[in-house]
């Protein structure tokens, strides 16, 4: 224990072991909950602080996040900051992402990049914590020191992390204190997930699930402060190999009159049967000194009778299943693992049920060539890309001379590019354009106001294809175009319905387009780039705004604007082809993974999409033209 004082940030794991912080607020409530101790259950639901994070669940016991929706599972921490950092004082450091939102640093990155704004340094170089950036900030942007590429940044005030003072544990043990689990039980929640978990504590208070019972063993001698977690103990397999989650939404009486304890897998491999002594204590409470029996001396087939007893009774009660994401092995324990983990995202002590979940259905069924069709209004099937389009414009200052205007009197504001007055010199700091530094233009559509020499040097600095983009809201002006590498788009009518449209065929695209040298346009000229998943299938509807839909995302393949060159989000691999901004459906008969049907939204939604590059119903007539 350490004596001292500091702010709690709660922290998650991403795919790339990079630590990201939660905000504010969901610390904020995350250490509430952790504070309570285990009367407030020991699940946090994060949609209780921000409903963006609805789907997710944290068990304390296991430190770990659970996502409902996918079964997904991440390791969390609560770490430790001095309070006059910027976790202290409520700053936040973001940077502009490709999309145009903002991502906050990491909290070491964060913490580093405001020590130095505070001491006045010009800049911050991270490349002593590990990362290629420097941190401008007279301009404040971000300047990849190996690509020369710069994005914005910002520094923004938010809610102060929570303090703790006194005694600080090293480890991130829960409960969070000693004197944590006397305190007094936290206000109860009515949401469903709350409800499910009070409902099973009940359940298991009252003396068991009856059908499912075992008789314990001699209590064990009491455990040590911080006990090692045994393996988790071997569950029955599903049919499927699929571990699925249930608690019931009623209490469940003991059956035959006998109070014994009801053995629920747990991670740390043993559960209590009899709930706290004091009020409202079940019948099967006693002074505190409840016998455990422990998981680790029950064979398989004990196990596996265990299980079948639990679920012919959850499933007989109507209760609500959650599925967990089975992990990879043939073992038993890996499926129960899965299983297991999904018990503790609900309540400690929730039993295990092991069924079906609902399967990914990726691909139509298998359809011969005489039952593809081609698509009415559309001439051929099969478009290609080749190399990079012509440049529209000659040079920078004639193209950007067609879409502004130039502005005698400046107003009294910044220029959102450089962040210097529109009164001053631009603050360039690149290669200079063969134009005056003072002078000012406005954007005709939008009248948003930039330097002159700051927007010929973000043209430069772009694709250079004759369109120009505003930074601030994002008008297009000309016709934007991508960095799409060369490859092959296939669109037919398959006779089979998507869910949700089963008035209708399908539509069937298929993207193919192999590894090869990036271009002087792409983000590493003359390196490779890799390929991943290809062919790609993707579906639409083919009812009257499904081929809408199709007609413009031709438009925006022409353009090569579906694909680009760049890091993947998902695996993190870097110099790939990746989806640029459209999103595509590429689940044919389930919506597992968000990528399916039904989705009532998605035709409005990927149209949307397609008019923020730049393609609408008057691209079609200038494609025409």
């Amino acid at each position: 224990m350490l004596l001292a004082s500091a702010v709690v940030v709660w922290e998650w794991l991403n795919e790339h072991g990079r630590w990201r912080p939660y905000s504010p607020a969901v610390s904020h409530h995350i250490e509430a909950v952790a504070r309570a101790g285990p009367r407030a259950g020991g699940s946090v639901v994060l949609g209780q602080a921000d409903s963006r994070l609805a789907p997710y669940i944290i068990d304390l016991q296991s430190m770990h996040q659970f996502r409902q929706d996918t079964g997904t599972i991440r390791p969390v921490r609560r770490s430790y900051y001095d309070p006059s950092s910027a976790p202290g004082k409520g700053v936040v450091w973001e940077w502009e992402n490709d999309s145009g939102s903002w991502t906050p640093y990491d909290m070491d990155v964060g913490i580093t990049i405001q020590r130095a704004y505070e001491k006045q340094h010009p800049w911050v170089d991270l490349s002593t914590i590990g990362f290629c950036y420097v941190i401008d900030f007279a301009t404040m942007g971000q300047i990849n020191r190996q690509t020369q590429r710069k994005r914005r940044v910002r520094r923004r005030l938010d809610m102060v992390y929570p303090l703790v003072s006194g005694t600080l544990p090293k480890s991130q043990s829960w409960p969070a204190s000693p004197g944590a689990a006397a305190a007094p039980p936290a206000p109860t929640c009515a949401c469903p997930q709350c409800l499910l978990v009070m409902s099973v504590k009940a359940a298991v208070s009252a003396g068991g699930l009856g059908a499912a019972t075992l008789q314990p063993r001699k209590a064990p001698p009491a455990p040590p402060a911080a006990p090692k977690a045994p393996a988790p103990a071997p569950v029955a397999k599903a049919a499927d190999g699929t571990a699925v989650a249930r608690g019931s939404l009623k209490v469940l009486a003991s059956q035959g009159g006998r109070q014994q304890a009801a053995s629920t897998p747990a991670l740390s491999s043993v559960v209590s049967a009899a709930s706290p002594s004091g009020p409202g204590a079940g019948p099967g409470a006693s002074s505190g000194k409840a016998s455990r029996p422990s998981m680790g001396t029950l064979n398989r087939s004990h196990l596996q009778r265990l299980a079948i007893a639990q679920s012919r009774v959850l499933i007989a009660s109507g209760v609500p299943t959650v599925p967990v994401k089975n992990l990879n092995g043939s073992s038993p324990v890996n499926p129960a693992l899965a299983g297991i983990t999904g018990i503790l995202m609900s309540a400690a002590g929730l039993p295990v049920c092991l069924t079906r979940p609902p399967k990914l259905v990726l691909h139509p069924p298998p359809v011969s060539k005489s039952e593809i069709q081609s698509i009415p209004g559309i001439s051929h099937t099969c478009r290609k890309t080749t190399k990079k389009q012509a440049k529209k414009g000659k040079t920078p200052e004639e193209v950007l001379k067609k879409y502004l205007q130039k502005v005698r009197h400046p107003p009294d504001e910044d220029c959102t590019i450089c962040m210097e007055r529109l009164s001053a010199p631009s603050g360039y700091k690149g290669p200079q354009p063969a134009i005056k530094p003072d002078l000012v233009g406005k954007l005709a559509k939008c009248g948003h106001i930039f330097h002159l020499h700051c927007l010929v040097a973000m043209y430069n600095n772009g694709n250079k294809d004759g369109s120009l983009q505003c930074p601030t809201c994002k008008t297009i002006y000309g016709v934007k175009t991508g960095t799409q590498p060369p490859g092959k788009m296939e669109y037919h009518i398959i006779p089979h319905a998507l869910p949700g449209h089963s008035d209708c065929k399908t539509i069937r695209i298929i993207y193919n387009i192999p590894p090869g040298v990036q271009g002087p346009e792409h983000p590493n000229p003359g390196k490779s780039f890799t390929a991943r998943g290809f062919p790609r299938h993707c579906y639409l509807p083919d009812s009257e705004k499904g081929r809408k839909v199709l007609k413009l995302l031709l438009v925006a393949w022409d353009r090569r604007l579906i694909f680009a060159i760049g890091t993947s989000s998902t695996t993190g691999e870097s110099d790939t082809v990746i989806w640029n901004e459209i999103h595509h459906k590429t689940e044919f008969g389930s919506n597992l993974t968000g990528h399916g049907y039904p989705d009532i939204n998605y035709l409005d939604n990927v149209l949307a999409e397609l008019a923020a590059q730049g393609i609408t119903e008057e691209s079609l007539a200038q494609e025409k033209d």
